[in-house]
């Protein structure tokens, strides 16, 4: 093959890899991922509803606490990371034992999917992720839920994966920050979520700044 045809090949294959797929299954992302299985909630199942029960009493617990101190922050992206500690604290009050999920290699670890780590009352570990929205954009398009691949994924059980939601707005101002506080509460089992793929080239810090790259540089 001369160097035009491999340099030709090669960018076809580079142009395919940068396609976004679309629409892939959440329950099969977790267990290429994982090794583990997503747990279907059973809507028919009293286990299940009583584990649906305790998350209604959780996100009631949470949501008031919220509301009672507001959460200041200059935009609302940043506001369901905020809204974690308070739905720990409220599973604990509604019975459930809840922390950040280990890793497999036995750490925990608070950035990444998921959020939360709980014990139901069969001793079954649950994972939960924290998110909001507003009601102007929750039928929109707008990217909300992510995960990226880890060597220290959180996700070492068979297990519910859940979603606890707050629907968020602005109760006023306070030292240059917006209060947050929220209106309504949406708890979603996500077996069924779709999800897409889109790939990024990346580099680091060593490599960007490499000597043969930089042209100039100088001390102030």
């Amino acid at each position: 093959m001369n160097r035009g045809d491999y340099v030709e090949r090669l960018e076809k294959v580079v142009k395919q890899l940068l396609i976004p797929l679309k629409n892939i299954p959440f329950n099969l992302v977790i267990e290429v991922l994982s090794g583990k299985r997503i747990i279907p909630f059973d809507l028919r199942n009293k286990d299940d509803l009583k584990i649906l029960e305790c998350l209604k009493k959780a996100a009631v617990i949470a949501g008031k606490n919220v509301n009672r101190t507001g959460i200041l922050r200059p935009r609302p992206n940043e506001v369901g990371n905020d809204i974690e500690p308070f739905v720990k604290a409220a599973l604990k009050q509604a019975g459930y034992k809840s922390e950040t999920p280990l890793t497999k290699g036995g750490d925990k670890k608070s950035a990444g999917y998921p959020d939360i780590a709980f014990t139901d009352h069969l001793k079954r570990i649950n994972y939960l992720e924290c998110k909001t929205y507003n009601k102007s954009n929750i039928a929109t398009t707008q990217r909300s839920f992510y995960l990226s691949p880890s060597d220290e994924f959180k996700v070492t059980h068979d297990a519910h994966h859940f979603v606890i939601s707050y629907e968020i707005f602005v109760g006023g101002r306070r030292n240059g920050n917006n209060i947050y506080r929220c209106k309504a509460w949406k708890i979603l089992s996500i077996e069924n979520l779709e999800v897409d793929v889109k790939f990024e080239f990346n580099s680091d810090n060593r490599r960007l700044y490499a000597r043969d790259l930089i042209l100039a540089d100088g001390d102030l």
